[in-house]
């Protein structure tokens, strides 16, 4: 009794012995195969590309400088029957990381052996030559394992010295050179070509200027011709134009004023009836109110015309009452004081002579007290004189000059008061 196994096409199936105990083995790729139980032996070897990263480090070259080299390369298991049984040989049951692992020791050893012959001008400036150089020296060697080297490159190239810095600012500058002076030759010739064909530029365009300017002429030249011919012709058919334009535009123009006659007789009749309106309207709305408030006004004046000439007539009444009422007091007072006067002047003619003078006398202090009002106001008279008989003579002269002051402020003659006679005299005796 047996299994059927299958595989893909990313895998190789390998059955070894068989029901008559050969050793023969079959490689199936992307297919199926029949095991006998207990006999046949199934194993798988991985068909699927590999990728590897060899690095060689601090690798002298031809010229004894250490440098770096890093690439990538591709690999698979060949599926050929011989080479897939050298792959079987050498890599059945083991791990794809065992199988890469090598695969790179082969690769980096064949790269440190190339680095070694080259030196790094060639390696750095000529990487694909440096890559296919590897891959064509370790193609062999990966080939008898069943291994297809499927592509190989450089990744990186460098060093801890700045050799390929050096070399690199060296054809930089090399190349800058050879640039500059390639630019300066190429301006240098662009700019003498582009002369000549300046010049040859030139010479056809004159020559076809000339040949433009000749057919140019011709041409205007017909051109004016025709030109003639043609404005001749529009000269005359404007004219015709403007002269039928000329009659369409009188008829209509009679058409238009015709038109204005009866919009306008149209107009006056619509304005004679808007004037009509607006009279009405201003009668309505203007005069009646105005002829309503001048009434109005009218009638207020008067009120306040009619109220004005009471008031006044009022006053006046009041006025001339009171005046009556003053004038009858006034009289009642005058007449009160006239009976006085008469009563005091008969009682004054019934008085005698002792009488009257106690009456002066008992007005005497009044006069005196109004006379030395003035006079209470200063605080000493001093009287300068150089002789004791002469102050006498001023007191004496002052008391003659009395009774004149009294007659003149009372109208009484002191002098004819038979009392003060005697007073007088005997004061004069004394004097002298």
């Amino acid at each position: 009794m047996g299994n059927c196994h299958t595989v893909g096409p990313n895998e190789a199936l390998v059955v070894s012995g068989g029901c008559c105990g050969s050793d023969q083995k079959t490689y199936v790729v992307g297919g199926w195969s029949w095991a006998w139980w207990l006999i046949s032996d199934i194993q798988r070897i991985t068909l699927e590309i590999m990728t590897l990263q060899p690095k060689c480090e601090d690798v002298e070259t031809a010229e004894g400088v250490a440098i770096t080299v890093t690439g990538v390369a591709q690999v698979k298991v060949m599926t050929e029957n011989e080479l897939l049984g050298y792959a079987c040989e050498q890599f059945l049951g083991k791990s794809v990381v065992e199988i890469k692992s090598v695969i790179l020791q082969t690769l980096e050893g064949h790269l440190r052996a190339i680095l070694g012959t080259l030196t790094v001008e060639q390696i750095y400036q000529d990487r694909d030559k440096f890559a296919t150089l590897v891959r064509e020296v370790a193609a062999p060697d990966v080939g008898r394992m069943g291994i297809e080297i499927l592509s190989f490159t450089i990744k990186d190239v460098y060093d801890k010295v700045e050799y390929l810095s050096s070399l690199g600012k060296t054809q930089t500058a090399a190349v800058q050179r050879d640039a500059d002076i390639g630019v300066a030759e190429a301006e240098r010739d662009a700019g003498i070509r582009e002369a000549e064909c300046k010049k040859e530029m030139m010479d056809v365009k004159f020559l076809a200027d000339t040949k433009m300017a000749d057919s140019k002429r011709e041409l205007e030249m017909q051109k004016a011709s025709f030109n003639q011919e043609v404005n001749t012709k529009k000269a005359e058919a404007q004219l015709a134009y403007e002269l039928q334009a000329a009659k369409e535009q009188q008829k209509i123009r009679l058409e238009e004023i015709e038109i204005e006659v009866v919009q306008r007789k149209k107009q006056i009749s619509i304005e004679e009836k808007e004037i009509e309106r607006t009279d009405k309207e201003l009668i309505a709305t203007v005069k009646r109110p105005a002829e309503a408030e001048a009434y109005r006004m009218q009638q207020l004046a008067e009120g306040h015309k009619t109220k004005k000439v009471l008031t006044a007539q009022a006053e006046a009444e009041k006025i001339r009452f009171i005046g009556e009422a003053e004038a009858a007091s006034i009289e009642a007072v005058g007449k009160a004081e006239a009976e006085k006067m008469r009563l005091k002047a008969e009682a004054y003619q019934q008085y005698g002579d002792a009488a009257k003078t106690a009456l002066v006398l008992e007005a005497l202090p009044k006069i005196a007290g109004k006379v030395a009002a003035p006079l209470s106001k200063t605080n000493e008279i001093v009287i300068l004189s150089g002789e004791g008989s002469r102050v006498t003579g001023e007191v004496n002269r002052l008391l003659a000059e009395l009774p004149v002051s009294v007659n003149a402020l009372t109208g009484v003659d002191l002098t004819k008061i038979p009392l003060l006679q005697k007073m007088v005299g005997q004061q004069c005796q004394t004097a002298i």
